[in-house]
């Protein structure tokens, strides 16, 4: 099929006794701002820093690692990334971009290839994903997990609508960075079950936007009372707890919300 065999998996999987890891396929790279959320996107204070040009989307030199293979050794012709690992998919763009459209029937291609690995993508873009899936994808493909980001209350009500009745097997929603406060409840009750987690974190960098902690627990409390998975990702680097703003390092950001015990 195309330039890769569906399902083609180990020649002989018995040879295979390596470990999963998790690793991150940024098979392409640039992106352009949709939302406020993008207004201080990591991605853009990179390649800014360097002088290239963040808009321009590109193919990357990772384009088909999920279906590399070793040349050499114990396990030669079995794929570098064992069976069984993780992808996390496009982190330095956005899958569902308009000019990535050439080169997504390959990345689709190679993920039905690799259907014995995961792939967790994040998107903006809910709007366009539903006329550029594969051709088989049906109801969705188990082992794909398609995010969307929304930022904020008035971006959750213009992606949420559109990408709950999707179909997809899996439905996560990422509120990262959060600039507001955000009640999914409508959601949670419109749509039972549909979405599995929720991720939550404030906004990192020099220009960091403050995140209130009570913004926090109460997408917290909500997950809990309707039985949504939450992960508190970061503080961010402006945090404000109890009325008081504090400055936390970019080091300690992961690690203190991890302290915080919120994880569902």
């Amino acid at each position: 099929m195309e330039n890769y065999k569906q399902l083609s998996l180990f020649q002989d999987p018995a040879r295979d006794v390596r470990a999963p890891v998790t690793v991150t396929w940024n098979a392409i790279h640039g992106c352009s701002k949709v939302s406020p959320g993008c207004l201080h996107c990591y991605m853009f204070r990179k390649d800014e820093a360097v002088g290239r040009d963040p808009t321009v989307v590109h193919k990357t030199r990772n384009f088909n690692l999920p279906v590399r293979k070793l040349r050499t050794g114990a396990y030669k012709d079995l794929y570098k990334v064992p069976s069984g690992s993780h992808f996390y998919t496009c982190f330095s763009s956005d899958f569902f971009h308009i000019d990535a459209d050439e080169w997504r029937k390959d990345l689709w291609n190679m993920m039905r290839e690799r259907s014995d690995c995961t792939f967790f993508m994040i998107t903006k873009r809910p709007e366009r994903i539903r006329e550029n899936l594969p051709y088989d994808w049906g109801g969705g493909w188990d082992h794909v997990d398609i995010a969307v980001t929304c930022e904020s209350q008035e971006m959750a009500d213009m992606r949420l609508p559109v990408y709950l009745p999707l179909p997809l097997k899996h439905k996560s929603v990422m509120i990262e960075p959060m600039l507001s406060p955000v009640d999914l409840s409508c959601y949670f009750e419109d749509y039972p079950g549909m979405i599995e987690s929720v991720s939550v974190g404030g906004e990192s960098g020099p220009d960091a936007r403050p995140c209130d902690f009570d913004w926090i627990l109460n997408v917290h409390r909500q997950c809990r009372k309707y039985g949504s998975g939450f992960y508190y990702h970061q503080t961010g680097a402006k945090l404000i707890k109890d009325g008081k703003l504090y400055n936390i390092p970019r080091k300690l950001q992961h690690e203190q919300a991890a302290k915080a015990g919120l994880a569902l």
